[in-house]
C-alpha cells in the first residue's frame, strides 16, 4: 500500500497514534489547527527550520526510511545546539510522492520520533501534503535558553582560540560508501545516517561560560570558519595537523587515494566549532567532566581578516565548503 491510497487523513491519524502523551508545556498538540505552547519564564525560544529534498541531501536508493526521519530532526537539533539552546518542541511537515509505499512513511516517522526523544523534544504538530516532486521533509525546531548563556556566531574576539568537538570526515565517507554499496557499514556509515547533535556538549560549555561563539559545521569546516570569523569581524588560522579526523574515514580515503582533509574539510558533520577565550582551561575541564566527547584546539581567530589553513608549513586559502546552488546534490 501507499500514502497516496491511504490518504492525508489516516496518515495524520496514524502519527497521532504514534506520539508519545504531551508534556505538560504542550498546551494543545497535534489535532487542531495549531499547537499552543507554555515557554518557561526567565528563557528565550530559539528557533530553527531545515528541509531534507531527496536528491538534494539523500537519495532513497541508499538511505533507509528511518535514516531520513532522524536527519531531517537531527540537522535542526544540531543548529539548536549551536546556540546552547535545549530542545522542546517540533513542527514536521512532509511533501510526499503519492507513490511512496506507507511501510517507508512508519519507518519515516519512527526514525525522526526516535530522534526527538533522544533529545527530550515533544512533536506538536506539523502537515501532509503531496507532490508530484521528490519526497521532502521539513522540521522546525523550537529550544530554550538562558539569556545569559546563549551563544551566538558573533561574539568571538581575537586571539580566541577555535576548538572542535568530536572528530570530522565521517559523514564524507559515509555517504561514499552507501553510494558505493547500499548496505555498507561502519563508524562513518553511522556518522551519515544517524547524526548525533551535540546537545550535551553545548549546554556543558554554556553552563561553564567557556565559549564566546559557536557554530555547528553541518556545511563543513571550511564554512563554518569562515561564517563564524566574518560575523565576528575577525578572520581565522586553522592547522591542518590539528583537525581530528575520523579513523575509519582516513583510512576508506587514503585507500583510494584522495584527500581525506580536504574532504573532511567540506563534510556534513554535524560537530560544534566553538571560539574560547585563550585561557580557558580551568572552564574547559569543567566541560570535560559532563561530557565525554573530545575536545580539540584546531587553530586561532585573528585580526587580519583572510581565513588560511595552515599545512605543511605554508598558509593556503580556507577550501569553501557546501553551498546550495553552487554544491553537487550530498
Amino acid at each position: 500500500m501507499t500514502v497516496g491510497e491511504r490518504g492525508e487523513l489516516d496518515l495524520v491519524a496514524w502519527i497521532r497514534r504514534r506520539v508519545p502523551p504531551s508534556p505538560p508545556d504542550v498546551v494543545v498538540g497535534i489535532g487542531d489547527d495549531a499547537a499552543v505552547l507554555q515557554p518557561s519564564r526567565g528563557e528565550w525560544l530559539v528557533q530553527t527550520a531545515d528541509s531534507l529534498v531527496d536528491g538534494v541531501h539523500f537519495e532513497r536508493a541508499w538511505c533507509p526510511p528511518a535514516a531520513i526521519g532522524r536527519r531531517a530532526v537531527a540537522v535542526n537539533l544540531s543548529d539548536l545546539a549551536a546556540m546552547a539552546a535545549r530542545p522542546q518542541w517540533l513542527l514536521l511537515s512532509l511533501v510526499l510522492p503519492a507513490n511512496l509505499p506507507l511501510a517507508d512513511f512508519e519507518a519515516l516517522i519512527d526514525g525522526a520520533l526516535e530522534a526527538a526523544s533522544a533529545a527530550g523534544a515533544a512533536l506538536v504538530g506539523g502537515n501532509v501534503t503531496r507532490t508530484a516532486g521528490p519526497l521532502v521533509v521539513d522540521v522546525t525546531a523550537t529550544g530554550r535558553v538562558r539569556p545569559r548563556r546563549l551563544l551566538r556566531r558573533d561574539g568571538a574576539r581575537a586571539g580566541d582560540a577555535l576548538w572542535i568537538t568530536g572528530s570530522l570526515g565521517g559523514a564524507a565517507a559515509g555517504l561514499a560508501m552507501l553510494r558505493a554499496d547500499a548496505a555498507a557499514q561502519g563508524a562513518s556509515v553511522d556518522r551519515y545516517l544517524a547524526p548525533t547533535p551535540r546537545l550535551r556538549e553545548a549546554v556543558a560549555l554554556a553552563a561553564a561560560r567557556a565559549a564566546r561563539s559557536a557554530i555547528d559545521v553541518s556545511d563543513g569546516l571550511g564554512a563554518a570558519v569562515r561564517q563564524l570569523a566574518e560575523a565576528s569581524g575577525l578572520g581565522a588560522r586553522v592547522d591542518a595537523s590539528l583537525v581530528p579526523l575520523l579513523p575509519d574515514a582516513r583510512q576508506w580515503h587514503e585507500r583510494r587515494g584522495e584527500p581525506a582533509l580536504d574532504l573532511a574539510l567540506a563534510s556534513d558533520d554535524y560537530e560544534l566549532l566553538v571560539a574560547m577565550p585563550a585561557r580557558a582551561e580551568g572552564r574547559l575541564r569543567a566541560v570535560r567532566t559532563r561530557t565525554a566527547t573530545p575536545l580539540t584546539r584546531i587553530g586561532v581567530l585573528t585580526e587580519d581578516r583572510a581565513c588560511v589553513l595552515h599545512r605543511d608549513g605554508v598558509d593556503e586559502p580556507l577550501p569553501d565548503g557546501f553551498i546550495h546552488f553552487a554544491s553537487r546534490p550530498r
